[in-house]
């Protein structure tokens, strides 16, 4: 019986999947035939819970994603690995695209994924063009690139803390946040140093006291001496 494998994938472990798995269940698939990639990106070569799925798919199955770039990153990659999920007679559906719902296994359907495939690579070229003539403009004019923002508070950093005192595995901790574990301690090192220096104020130094100046100085005479000159 041909089953419908449904895949889902976020680049950042701050994102959630939520909508692309809801989308998926309401296509059809089954939750056993769900495999969601948490963070991982599109262009990386290996994606285990992609290379699952791939795995799962026997003759007739077909493979559902809700759009395009959950399937890679260039329109070769796209387009290959629609040719040969077609030569295992095995079928890809994307949910979203185009405003539609798209399955290869017709022939409009395929032909609809290797334009659209065309121009999501061409859009993600034009956005990568424009993000890198801004930034030689700003740096021509000397202007600040910006970086990555602080995303969290202090009281996200000290529930961590509270957790890693609790006996929680510090590196779960800090995935769960989408940082690293040296990260997170040294945001940690940097609350608890903040919260030392608000609870011991440093002491404002006394005033210097006024000192006289010393009087003209008396020169010593040297002293008399009652001795006599010899003659």
């Amino acid at each position: 019986m041909a089953r419908l494998i449904g895949y889902a994938r976020v680049s950042t472990r701050v994102q959630d999947t939520d909508r692309q798995v809801q989308d998926l269940l309401t296509a059809g698939v089954r939750r056993d035939d769900l495999y969601v990639d948490q963070g991982v990106s599109g262009a990386q070569a290996r994606r285990p819970q992609f290379d699952r799925a791939l795995e799962a798919l026997h003759e007739g199955d077909t493979l559902v994603v809700t759009t395009l770039d959950r399937l890679g990153r260039s329109t070769a990659s796209m387009l290959a690995l629609a040719d040969t999920l077609r030569t295992q007679s095995i079928n890809l559906r994307v949910l979203n695209l185009g405003g539609g719902n798209v399955d290869t296994g017709t022939p409009m359907g395929s032909m609809v994924f290797t334009v659209m495939a065309a121009l999501s690579q061409m859009e993600l070229e034009i956005k990568r063009e424009r993000v890198t003539d801004s930034n030689t403009k700003r740096r021509a004019a000397g202007m600040d690139l910006g970086g990555r923002r602080e995303t969290f508070s202090d009281s996200q950093v000290s529930n961590a803390r509270r957790l890693i005192d609790q006996g929680q595995p510090a590196s779960h901790v800090a995935r769960d946040l989408g940082m690293s574990r040296a990260t997170l301690y040294r945001r940690i090192n940097n609350l608890e140093a903040r919260e030392w220096l608000a609870t011991h104020p440093v002491p404002t130094p006394l005033p210097l006291e006024d000192v006289a100046e010393p009087g003209p100085s008396v020169p010593v005479s040297a002293p008399h001496s009652d001795a006599r000159p010899m003659t």
